[in-house]
């Protein structure tokens, strides 16, 4: 889109100033939309806006921008460094001089005044002039609470502890800026693994050039210790590679010719001279950034709830505390010092500060733990419903096997073929195909020197969930499994043969024409290493039914059903009866996970609940069609990742809670007079640190 514009946000201090700064930027005429990412940071623009008018609204909040492109980095300042955090520290000092003032010349000196004032105006003065403005149109939130606080304050004499509120609340929001950037360093450590030089060769010339200038097809030059600067494939020279800032395996992977490298990958050992084949901006690390972000701006079901009430709940707030102030004097004689006072505690216990954090700082945290780890989550709400399953369907070939099946057995059923010519015209046939156990026929082949030029294959046709057919040589041959051939004449040999051969867990591939089969080939698949183990874990982690979903037939998938430890096995299944199935058993258990290797069973994985693809190092169709990828295809991830979720969820769920209650419980103190306004600030100080910390407990799992 050419009228998109994408900057990163530095001074963005707290989530309702992401929806004003949002909806100032979106009130310059010349923008069509824009969209504040809070988690990540990042502002999106839509249409034209210069640099001057963005940072013009957002300087309530003092908000600098960086084009996204941009090739300047500007270091975070240190916290004592920040401007909001000096004048706290200035506030403060005021403060102190106030109460030490006040020990001799009494609370009503007008030195002491004077002092209490100063600190008031200095370490409020952002939060005093953006209350100001949304008292003047209409806008509620926390900072309108507390500007309506610290005036009433002043207005009843109450200048100290007016100064206190003053400094609590700025130490509070320091401290909810410092988390917040604690647990958006994921994203950035991300961005910081991609080198910003690279080493190039061109012709006989080697020279260093900025990353984003590479073009594809350049060739690049890595030295052992260095990082890659993008994706590609090894053309000289072989290393072993770490790999863990794609695929969370800290194991390095051999790499040899023909094999591809991502940027932000270290090479260890040998120098590898590497062809580019994407720009940096297409990169798998830089797909993943921008997955990670995506995934950290779309609202979970929790924060939408809390979102919407917190709309209703700051003006409800202001409301009581007007009622508070009003009805006991008017009615009952109470004093208005007294009671005004006491409405004004109401508005600072009010503050929705805990709340409005306690669903977005812990989302952005665990996502951002999960990257790191080589999980990819496209969003909170699949985070949240990854948390809920009670139930998980796996795919069998390339999700709980390894996907590369090897040619154990070939048994011929007629004297005129030998053992070669069948596997050449399985091999001629199969070249054309992309099925996993279509490639081990190729290789097999290719492993015995057979040529697969020498015929001629035309008419391919792919007969869905049996196998395929082909004309070779002008003769017209069928390859699939023993069902495709259920109406030939089978001899005794021929069905003790397949039946034993699946018994022993072997897929069976038939090779014959119209009227006979000639032989077979048996195909066997090994479960991945670690498959038997994430089962046991996932029926510990009280998932009460785990299905594995085949083509294959029955006996072959029983067996490896068996020795993996799945209990449910439904085999001979065409894409349409997988579909069925997950449909089924999400409506019986409610919500469902598909694991896949997102390149087939695309109608299952958009089915279930939650699907997860493995990522094959994240393959494209994978990034696209799952919700949530496995980069590293480690099925141990799953479990990781269900355990991250449903912590999230307690997380969230004990944030609401304790953010509700406290306030609730704040509220009962004020009445009989027991919450001063200080230790008002002092409680939401407290609640929104503890939601905070709380929330940064997900880092440790």
């Amino acid at each position: 889109m050419e009228n998109k514009h994408v900057y990163r946000l530095q001074g963005l201090s707290c989530a309702n100033c992401a929806a004003k700064f949002e909806k100032n930027v979106k009130a310059i005429h010349t923008v069509e939309d824009a969209q504040v990412n809070f988690g990540a940071a990042k502002l999106t623009v839509i249409g034209e806006a210069s640099m001057e008018q963005l940072e013009k609204a957002g300087a309530f909040d003092g908000i600098r921008l960086i084009p996204e492109q941009a090739k300047i980095q500007i270091d975070p300042l240190p916290f004592w460094k920040k401007r909001a955090n000096i004048l706290a520290f200035i506030s403060a000092f005021f403060v102190l001089l106030g109460y030490a003032a006040s020990a001799w010349g009494g609370e009503k000196d007008p030195l002491v005044i004077g002092l209490f004032a100063l600190s008031i105006v200095i370490g409020g003065y952002d939060l005093l002039r953006t209350g100001l403005a949304n008292i003047w149109h209409f806008r509620f939130d926390m900072k309108t609470l507390m500007t309506i606080a610290i005036i009433g304050a002043a207005f009843i004499d109450e200048w100290k502890e007016g100064a206190v509120v003053v400094f609590l609340f700025a130490v509070s929001e320091a401290l909810e800026r410092y988390s917040m950037d604690r647990a958006r360093r994921s994203i950035q450590q991300l961005i910081d693994f991609a080198p910003k030089k690279a080493l190039i060769r061109r012709g006989k010339q080697e020279y260093e050039m900025d990353v984003d200038d590479l073009q594809v097809d350049d060739i690049i030059i890595v030295k052992p210790g260095q990082k890659i600067a993008a994706d590609g494939v090894v053309i000289q020279g072989a290393s072993s590679v770490n790999e863990a800032t794609i695929t969370g395996e800290s194991m390095p992977v051999h790499k040899t010719i023909g094999d591809e490298v991502y940027a932000g990958t270290m090479n260890e050992e040998g120098a590898l001279e590497i062809r580019v084949t994407k720009r940096v901006n297409d990169s798998m690390l830089a797909k993943m950034i921008h997955l990670v972000e995506e995934a950290q701006a779309e609202r979970a079901p929790s924060q939408q709830f809390v979102d919407r009430f917190a709309r209703y709940y700051t003006p409800m707030i202001m409301l009581v505390a007007f009622f508070v102030a009003l009805i006991p004097p008017l009615l009952f004689s109470g004093s208005w010092e007294t009671w005004i006072y006491r409405g004004l505690t109401v508005l600072v216990v009010g503050c929705p500060c805990a709340l409005v954090i306690s669903t977005p700082v812990a989302i952005v945290t665990a996502i951002g733990h999960a990257a790191h780890r080589g999980v990819l989550i496209k969003g909170g709400i699949h985070l949240e419903e990854l948390g809920k399953l009670t139930a998980i369907a796996f795919d069998k070939t390339g999700t709980l096997t390894k996907g590369k099946p090897e040619v154990t057995d070939i048994h011929i059923f007629s004297n005129d073929r030998t053992e070669k010519e069948l596997l050449q015209i399985a091999a001629s046939i199969e070249k054309y195909s992309q099925h996993p156990i279509a490639s081990a026929i190729v290789r097999e082949a290719q492993k015995q020197g057979i040529s697969l030029d020498e015929w001629s294959v035309v008419d391919f046709h792919s007969i869905t969930g049996k196998g395929v057919s082909a004309s070779v040589n002008k003769t017209a041959y069928y390859i699939g499994s023993p069902a495709l051939f259920s109406e030939h004449p089978l001899s005794t040999e021929m069905v003790d043969a397949i039946s034993s051969l699946q018994q022993e867990g072997k897929t069976v591939v038939g090779i014959g024409d119209q009227t006979e089969l000639f032989g077979i080939i048996a195909v066997s698949d090994r479960a991945r290493e670690r498959a038997a183990l994430t089962i046991k874990q996932l029926y510990r982690e009280k998932i009460e039914r785990i299905v594995m979903l085949t083509g294959d037939n029955r006996a072959t998938a029983t067996s490896i059903g068996g020795a993996l430890g799945v209990n449910e096995v439904k085999a001979e299944l065409l894409p349409e009866d997988k579909l069925r199935i997950i449909k089924e058993i999400r409506d019986e258990h409610g919500r469902i996970a598909m694991v896949g290797d997102g390149v087939n069973d695309a109608p299952a994985l958009a089915a279930a609940s939650v699907g997860v693809a493995m990522g094959a190092a994240g393959t494209d169709v994978a990034l696209e069609t799952a919700d949530i990828v496995l980069m590293s295809d480690d099925l141990q991830q799953l479990p990781y990742v269900i355990r991250l979720s449903r912590k999230t969820l307690r997380i969230i769920k004990q944030n609401i809670m304790f953010a509700l209650l406290l306030k609730l419980l704040a509220l009962i103190l004020i009445v009989p007079g027991w919450l001063t306004l200080w230790m008002a600030v002092f409680a939401d100080m407290g609640a929104t640190l503890i939601v905070l910390f709380n929330s940064l407990r997900l880092m440790r799992i």
